[in-house]
């Protein structure tokens, strides 16, 4: 099944690039009006007097061309339909209509339409009297004993190092020149763990899960090898090994260049592996990680290394203004900076309270005796592991308490330390809002808070971190009852009989407003309480004796 953000395929190129001219923040492209099948993207503040540079190709590579027209860069870029050489009418007029005195150099993808299509219009450009010359990129190493290697993101440097020259007043043999020495110079490798999406097809699906193409082609094309890994680490030392043959000893410059469909997250591990490699301590110059030469989404990346020289670095260090094109810097140590740290635990003196440690041991092991009761309610409505969670945290204070470790006799430090051990131990986010409750009424607590008071603050404070409300089936139904019960100067009893209460009434709410239930139906939650409440209702009865 195909999918693809478009609206009819026929068109999809010519509205891309309309998408294109109205977002460069240059404000220096526009199109030749030759209407919508010749697609020719010019600069719009060029001159006749210095060298045009002009490339091209498939469309589904972007940014590359039109991304790369600008001052400092291209002259034009001439766009086929996706991955299909431009005909040789559209590189002929882009050659006519941009070329002055000074000559004009087609770059090109070393692709046999694009070779065969630029080629013809250069000799009949050259028929009506321009000066036109024409370099192949083929950077490309994977099929190390093809005759005639690919030209892939490597391409985007010799645009950078070409346009530097024309930008400069060289002349056509000086600026071809150039860019044949960059093409020379540069060398590039390219994996894949899937193919790409073309418009209106099916994804090829051949790389098999867990598995990586070495060498797969920018539209595709099976690579030299698959590899049956997807470690960055193996994945990198073998795209290195084959880079280094080419690097030399001397400083590089190094492009990232994502594919289409890696996360940025991906390219910052690829970023970290590749400057840990044998080539990277020759790094001078990095660019990217980065977009530069894309095949629609494919998930991949290619690395490409330019040996540099004074010359190709002070061209590629150059300001353009072209909106594909990521600036060149050196790479950066990793630094860290001095940072205070905080205890693991707040100090405190443990100390002794019989009815303290009474009350906390019943607290704690009746949510141990329901952990299975609570893990099945909880799996009628959510994940199944409340009662795991909640027994987690009940055996780490359990612990605690018979190894005497507790500020026991201090109620607010006992209810900060209690808050810092259920944030440890007590997964997802239950533990993290029970601990900002405990943690909050301690602190009330110590500040001169009644019990009751400190209690219903905290609760206040869970509710306002969380977004949970009384009504909305969650364990506050049950808690807010019960502390305002207590607030109100009732007993345990009361509290207990309140907190029951408000768990039942989660068991007729046809919705929930917070966690894994609010994504049920009405009939899904009828009937059964709400697993954290039902928690609440069973400490609460333990602790009044019921």
């Amino acid at each position: 099944m195909s999918q693809f953000f478009m609206n009819e395929k026929q068109q999809l190129v010519n509205e891309a690039i309309e998408g294109a001219l109205l977002s460069t923040p240059f404000h220096n492209l526009s199109r030749l009006a030759l209407g919508s099948d010749l697609r020719v993207v010019v600069r719009s503040d060029w001159h006749r007097s210095k060298v045009a540079l002009i490339s091209g190709g498939g469309s589904g590579h972007e940014p590359a061309h039109i991304g790369f027209v600008g001052k400092g860069m291209l002259t034009a870029a001439v766009c086929g339909d996706v991955f299909a050489s431009p005909s040789v009418d559209a590189v002929l007029h882009a050659i006519i209509n941009v070329t002055g005195e000074a000559g004009c150099l087609l770059i090109v993808k070393n692709y046999t339409g694009d070779r065969l299509n630029f080629g013809l219009a250069a000799e009949k450009a050259k028929r009506l009297g321009y000066r036109v010359e024409m370099v192949m990129v083929r950077d490309d190493i994977a099929l190390p004993d093809n005759p005639q290697p690919r030209g892939i993101a490597g391409t985007a440097l010799v645009h950078k190092i070409a346009g530097f020259a024309a930008e400069q007043g060289q002349g056509l043999a000086e600026v071809t020149a150039v860019a044949q020495r960059a093409i020379e110079m540069t060398a590039s490798i390219g994996v894949a763990f899937s193919s790409c999406h073309v418009p209106g097809e099916a994804r090829d699906d051949r790389v098999k899960p867990g598995s990586c193409e070495l060498g797969m082609g920018i539209h595709g094309e099976p690579g030299a090898s698959t590899m049956k890994t997807q470690n960055s680490v193996e994945i990198v030392e073998q795209m290195v090994q084959r880079l280094a043959a080419h690097a030399g000893d001397g400083p590089l410059a190094l492009l990232l260049n994502n594919l289409g469909g890696f996360s940025m997250l991906e390219m910052a591990v690829l970023t970290r592996e590749v400057l840990r490699s044998v080539i990277g301590r020759q790094v001078r110059l990095l660019l990217g990680p980065a977009t530069l030469v894309s095949a629609l989404d494919m998930k991949g990346f290619s690395l490409s290394v330019l040996r540099l020289d004074d010359a190709l670095e002070k061209a590629l260090l150059s300001p353009v203004e072209a909106a594909g094109w990521t600036a060149a810097f050196s790479p950066s140590a990793q630094v860290e900076t001095p940072a205070k740290t905080l205890d693991s635990q707040q100090a405190f003196t443990p100390s002794s309270n019989d009815n303290v440690g009474a009350l906390l041991t019943t607290v704690c092991r009746t949510l141990i005796a329901e952990e299975s009761a609570l893990n099945n309610l909880d799996a009628k409505v959510g994940d199944g592991d409340t009662g795991s969670t909640f027994a987690a945290g009940a055996k780490s204070l359990l612990k605690a308490c018979e190894e005497q470790a507790l500020p026991l006799d201090c109620a607010g430090q006992l209810l900060n330390v209690i808050g810092e051990k259920l944030a440890t131990v007590m997964g997802g986010s239950s533990g993290v809002l029970m601990s900002i409750m405990f943690t909050a009424a301690g602190q009330r607590l110590e500040e001169g808070e009644p019990l009751p008071q400190a209690l219903s603050y905290g609760l206040e404070r869970m509710q306002h971190y969380g977004g949970a409300r009384v009504g909305q089936r969650t364990m506050i139904d049950a808690l807010h009852p019960a502390f305002a019960a207590l607030v109100a100067g009732k007993d345990l009893a009361a509290a207990a009989d309140a907190a029951r209460e408000g768990a039942e009434s989660t068991s007729r709410m046809r919705s929930a407003g917070a966690g894994r239930a609010s994504y049920l139906n009405a009939e899904s939650l009828d009937g059964v309480k709400d697993p954290g409440a039902y928690a609440v209702e069973k400490v609460f009865a333990a602790l009044a004796g019921k």
